[in-house]
């Protein structure tokens, strides 16, 4: 049996708690003793973890099983390395921000910063996420440098901002400034695409897969052809359990070069 936290209720409980470090690979070896007596924050006061969640089963399997109300928990799995963490409700922000390797997979939604800065493993969101997701944090060059992310919902605004490496699909719509400033990795969207699509992107592939989005006026447009990759792309986003709606294998697809300002070496790819 794995891991198995499960917050206080809230009006017994504090509104916001932060477990960053408490990730699978880091209890491992620990008994449960000793991983209740683990430090994290709750309303941003020291706590352990103990006092604000009741554990059960056994962390040898590195899996941690997340149960109950978890949208006020905060950098659930960040820097996780290895191992597995699955949530059965919503999740707060920094969900999976830096991680590394293993899988944290939530069945409802995440708040803003998903994935932030994630260097390799996979996030599986079923909902929505904010604003942010496998984006950089403030005051940093790169985001996700790594990875899969798939969120099987809608996006906030800037999500892929900055990214570096990886791939993020996103089955619903995404928000304002998709890959805002990537230097390389893809980004898919499966529904409408928000406005300013790719701005100041450097390198890398922004996918809209039904949608045909406002192309920013520093792009240039290329041609109208039938890339040979996007079937493996696809391919492959179907094994990770990427499920939106799908373009007509058929039809010619439309590229555009940007953003000239910043080289114009990423691109924009949409039906034509």
């Amino acid at each position: 049996m794995p891991l198995v936290l499960t917050p206080l209720p809230i009006d017994r409980g504090p509104l916001s708690i932060d477990l960053c470090g408490i990730v699978p690979h880091a209890v491992r070896d620990l008994d449960r003793a000793a991983i209740a007596r683990l430090p994290i924050r709750a309303d941003g006061r020291p706590a352990q973890l103990g006092e604000i969640f009741e554990l059960a089963g056994d962390p040898t399997d590195e899996v941690i099983e997340c149960r109950g109300d978890f949208s006020r928990v905060h950098s659930l799995g960040a820097a996780m390395a290895s191992g597995r963490i699955d949530v059965a409700s919503d999740v707060g922000r920094h969900a999976g921000a830096g991680m590394a390797g293993g899988i944290v997979a939530i069945a409802g939604s995440a708040g803003d910063w998903l994935a932030a800065e994630m260097t390799g493993g996979e996030v599986r969101v079923g909902g929505s996420v904010g604003h942010n997701a496998a984006a950089a944090l403030p005051g940093s060059q790169f985001g996700m440098r790594g990875g899969l992310v798939i969120v099987g919902g809608s996006a906030g605004p800037l999500a892929g901002a900055r990214m570096r490496r990886g791939m993020l699909a996103i089955g619903g719509d995404s928000g304002e400034a998709a890959g805002f400033e990537m230097r390389a990795g893809t980004v898919v969207i499966g529904g409408s695409v928000g406005p300013r699509a790719g701005m100041g992107m450097r390198r890398g592939s922004v996918i809209a897969l039904t949608d045909r989005p406002t192309v920013p006026p520093t792009f240039r447009r290329g041609a109208t052809w039938q890339p040979a990759f996007l079937p493996l792309l696809l391919r492959r986003l179907d094994r990770a359990g990427f499920a939106p709606a799908r373009p007509s294998p058929c039809g010619p697809w439309q590229h555009w070069h940007g953003d000239a300002l910043t080289g114009g070496r990423g691109e924009l790819l949409f039906p034509a």
